[in-house]
């Protein structure tokens, strides 16, 4: 694989007064060219992710990128959506013009505003992930699918909600150090655990706490061939990105087992030659405390209803065998759809050269990343290492 990342930027997360979705996706597109040391003449390609799905009254939002700088005018520009991992999409189709060698530098952006949508219509657009046939009328929207999924798995491995507070209060604990989050409040685990006023249960054995963000935020990132990027300031390298689509009924696959999860984990792994224990952190997926329990699972760090131990343990504590969101997660970072895969890129790249603040893991030389769209239906796993 030939592409690695050579600039990057990141705006806050959260309900950003007064922004706009042109704003936004300007903004980081702008200061990530600064960041790698290059200017718009040097871009071949520009991929935005953007989910929208009713979000923004404005669509066709490829060529808002192009307002970053005039100079973008006539640069290929293409929007690309798979849901919650619509950002890891557009990365990945920013390396696959890189591998082919139809471009040598594309700009890529991840980009949502979610906040000013009324609250009832947050829950119908995000149910747009899902099979509507058959989980159209589903209550509390995408919360009460996984909802679902967290009452099954509790019905087939136990009650888990110690487990799954561990994980909201380590995300939260970790979100502190973040500037970018939008909830940077260390709630502790007993807040976590019991249900309460500013706590309340919100579908099946989830409870407020368990689910992630609604936010507005946008992130980008500069990729380039490897020979171009030993040149530049930094360089973090692809050793690997798989993609792995699964059904999207959930009543056709098992779905407490996140298969196309376990499938692009072992395919990444395979690619780069590397194994778990050769990762020194993770950014994954925890739209839900329940998803990064299972995801747990599915990558292979735990046996299938074992993952809890992981948790419960400090496995995957900041200061544990294997961090797991040490930037807080969409948990406490927030969640805005078409930024989030472009984020964890951005952030794990941040890790590798030294440069994520508080949030850093001393002496990170390899992470791995997790995004996926829908109840693990679209499953994307990166593996990054620094080569400059």
């Amino acid at each position: 694989m030939t592409a690695c990342i050579v600039g990057w930027a990141h705006s806050r997360f959260g309900k950003l007064e007064g922004e706009t979705l042109e704003g936004l996706i300007t903004k980081v597109a702008a200061d990530a060219l600064d960041h790698a040391g290059i200017g718009p003449d040097d871009v071949d390609e520009i991929v935005l992710g953007h989910f929208n799905a009713g979000f923004s009254p404005q669509d066709f939002t490829a060529s808002l990128v192009l307002q970053a700088d005039d100079r973008l005018r006539f640069k290929p520009a293409t929007r690309v959506e798979n849901a919650c991992a619509t950002g890891s999409a557009a990365v990945r189709q920013g390396i696959r013009a890189i591998d082919a060698k139809a471009a040598r530098t594309v700009l890529v952006v991840g980009a949502e505003q979610m906040t000013t949508t009324p609250g009832p219509e947050i829950g119908k657009n995000l149910l747009k992930a899902s099979y509507l046939p058959e989980d159209g009328d589903t209550p509390a929207g995408f919360a009460g699918v996984f909802g679902k999924i967290a009452q099954a798995y509790f019905q087939r491995h136990g009650d888990q909600s110690d487990a799954l507070a561990m994980i909201a209060a380590k995300n939260h604990k970790n979100g502190v150090e973040n500037p970018y989050a939008q909830l940077r409040k260390d709630f502790g685990y007993e807040f976590c655990r019991h249900e309460s006023e500013k706590n309340p249960f919100v579908a099946g054995p989830l409870k407020r706490t368990d689910c992630s963000l609604v936010s507005d935020g946008a992130a980008a990132l500069v990729l380039t061939d490897s020979s171009n990027a030993l040149s530049m300031r930094r360089a973090v390298a692809f050793r690997a990105n798989e993609h792995v689509q699964d059904f999207l009924p959930m009543s056709k696959r098992d779905i407490l087992l996140f298969e196309g999860c376990e499938e692009a984990w072992a395919r990444a792994l395979r690619a780069a030659g590397v194994t778990l224990e050769d990762l020194c952190f993770v950014e994954t997926h925890d739209c839900f405390t329940i998803a990064e329990l299972i995801e747990y699972e599915a990558m292979g760090l735990a046996k299938r209803g074992e993952g809890a131990k992981l948790a419960l343990e400090g496995y995957t504590a900041k200061d544990g065998k294997l961090p797991v969101n040490p930037s807080g997660g969409l948990k406490a970072k927030g969640h805005p759809i078409g930024a989030t895969g472009v984020s964890m890129h951005v952030l794990t790249a941040m890790q590798l050269t030294g440069e994520a603040g508080g949030i850093q893991v001393p002496g990170a030389k390899l992470g791995g990343i997790f995004n996926m769209g829908g109840a693990a239906v679209a499953n994307y796993v990166s593996i990054l290492d620094r080569i400059r």
